[in-house]
């Protein structure tokens, strides 16, 4: 279930544990009704399931390619080992990211760095807010930590590329602005969705991340 084995090193597949879909830290109808019950359970038990049994399939053709020496399969293997351990690792984070008893602000050192690199919350808010719904197409708005710079940033990437693999900044905060994370509620209407979802996110959890990739 740990996101931390699919950024291991390819070579350590031919010894790899099958992924797994991770449970919900909640009932699919916990975050009514700011996401309904019906898009949490075909996101979750649908999309994301996907995901993980297409990166375990994904494997298992590359560790035969590892096992043949076949570079070329290797090589045009790489995109869907991308998209869907990227879409495994996203959602991961997301459904932690989430939670009934969430919204508001954070608190302590998250806070103070929230303030420090963007100003205030609101404007950090604003502008996480801005890059998610400017995405163009499916992908992912985030709040990232760069641990060479010591501080926050914003970023957004396309489709299911996983921040931390494309950027180099360890995610924090993602936000899925894939329609299917939004359209059975909020229609093609992207900036309400993005209104709401700021009443479910979980500030313990995203704090916990941010004290952990300091350390």
């Amino acid at each position: 279930r740990s996101g931390a084995k699919l950024i291991a090193p390819l070579g350590c597949l031919v010894s790899r544990q099958k992924h797994t879909l991770p449970d919900l830290p909640y009932d699919y109808g916990a975050l009514e009704p700011h996401i309904n019950a019906q898009i949490m359970q075909l996101h979750h038990s649908k999309h994301h399931a996907t995901y993980v049994n297409n990166l375990n399939v994904t494997e298992e053709k590359y560790k035969e390619a590892l096992a043949k020496g076949d570079v070329t399969a290797q090589v045009s293997l790489q995109p869907a080992l991308k998209f869907n351990g990227g879409g495994h690792i996203n959602h991961t984070i997301f459904w932690t990211n989430l939670s009934p008893n969430g919204g508001g602000e954070p608190k302590g050192e998250l806070l103070e760095a929230i303030k420090r690199d963007f100003g205030s919350f609101a404007n950090f808010k604003e502008k996480l807010t801005a890059v998610s719904v400017g995405v163009q197409g499916s992908g992912w708005g985030w709040l990232g930590y760069n641990k060479e710079q010591g501080r926050l940033q914003i970023a957004a990437c396309a489709n299911q590329d996983p921040l931390q693999g494309t950027t180099g900044l360890i995610p924090l905060l993602g936000i899925d602005v894939w329609e299917h994370a939004y359209y059975l509620q909020y229609k093609n209407v992207r900036p309400d969705y993005l209104k709401a979802i700021w009443n479910v996110i979980n500030w313990e959890n995203v704090s916990s991340r941010y004290a952990a990739c300091k350390k």
